[in-house]
C-alpha cells in the first residue's frame, strides 16, 4: 500500500458520500427530463409533434453508474483499512496510522496524543508508507 493511495482515503470517502446524496436524489427537478419528435398522422399527413417526458434510459444508466462508482470506491476504502488493521504488526504504528490516514488527525495532535514529538511520528509514518 503506497502513501498515495492511503492519502487518498479520506476524499474517496467524501465522493462516496457526494455520490449517495447524488443518487437519492436522482431525477428530482428536470434534471432527467427528455424530448423527442414524432409525427402526428390524425389530420392525414405527418406533423411533427414534441413529446416531453422523463427519460427513464438515462435514469437507469446514470442510477448504475454511481452505483458502480460507489462500489469501486468502497472496495478501494476496505482494503486500505484492511491494510492499516491487519498488516501492520506493531499496535504503535497501526495508532499512528489510523489517526493520520483514516481519522485525518495531523503529526502534531497525534505526538500529543501518544506523548511522542512529531518528528517521531513523522518516521514512523515514513517507514511503512513509501
Amino acid at each position: 500500500m503506497t502513501r498515495k493511495q492511503m492519502g487518498s482515503y479520506r476524499s474517496m470517502k467524501q465522493e462516496i458520500s457526494e455520490i449517495q446524496y447524488a443518487l437519492a436524489h436522482l431525477g428530482e427537478g428536470d434534471s432527467m427530463l427528455g424530448s423527442s419528435v414524432i409525427n402526428d398522422y390524425r389530420s392525414g399527413y405527418p406533423v411533427p409533434q414534441t413529446i416531453v417526458g422523463v427519460d427513464w434510459e438515462r435514469l437507469e444508466w446514470q442510477k448504475k453508474h454511481y452505483e458502480k462508482r460507489i462500489y469501486v470506491l468502497q472496495e478501494q476504502c476496505d482494503a486500505i483499512e484492511r491494510y492499516v488493521e491487519e498488516d501492520i504488526a506493531d499496535s504503535l504504528t497501526r495508532r499512528i496510522f489510523r489517526m493520520y490516514f483514516l481519522e485525518g488527525r495531523t503529526q502534531k495532535e497525534i505526538g500529543k496524543f501518544i506523548h511522542m514529538d512529531r518528528s517521531t511520528v513523522s518516521r514512523k509514518l515514513n517507514a511503512l508508507a513509501q
